[in-house]
């Protein structure tokens, strides 16, 4: 069973998100697993250019691969697969990428079995509403948040094989 287990606000800096970014018709029965797939039997996270000392000393999780997901009411639904990296940062060929200014960030930590993790985000959203925290959009009124594979809380299990994903939204 999922649940969702801490909620905090965190500081992130100015950012370049460096991926590639899907569709729903990339979705293979409903999820965007095999893209992921693909990214690590082809080692795409391994052509992105390395983290600088200072943007790990600004933004704890900087080592964490993210689905990023931007949703407007009738807009197409997109999904990126890739890292923040520091402003800046010079995108390698074949990635696509999208600058943040400094933002607040609501983070939730879902605890549970890896295949139940997904799909809970708006679930998220009002739990972080309930918690106190403005879900902001951009300036075109579209709602930015991620997925956040966190090390070691996504990557290692516990002892009960639960992992920990983290679903931020933009906030206040």
């Amino acid at each position: 069973m999922v649940a969702i287990v801490n909620t905090y606000k965190q500081s992130m800096p100015s950012t370049r998100f460096i991926g590639m970014k899907y569709g729903d018709e990339d979705r293979v029965n409903g999820s965007f697993g095999a893209k992921w797939h693909e990214w690590i039997e082809t080692g795409r996270f391994e052509k992105l250019p390395p983290i600088t000392e200072d943007f790990r000393q600004a933004y704890e999780d900087y080592d964490a691969s993210i689905g990023l997901m931007r949703w407007k009411a009738g807009e197409k639904f997109e999904y990126w697969i890739g890292m923040f990296l520091p402003e800046g940062t010079t995108v390698p060929e074949g990635f696509e990428s999208i600058d943040f200014p400094a933002s607040n960030l609501g983070v939730c930590w879902l605890q549970g079995k890896e295949s139940e993790l997904f799909g809970i985000e708006d679930t998220c959203a009002q739990k972080l509403r309930a918690d106190g925290f403005e879900v902001v959009t951009d300036e075109e009124g579209a709602l930015w948040f991620f997925e956040r594979y966190g090390n070691p809380r996504f990557t290692q299990p516990d002892e009960n094989g639960n992992s920990i994903l983290d679903i931020c939204h933009f906030v206040k």
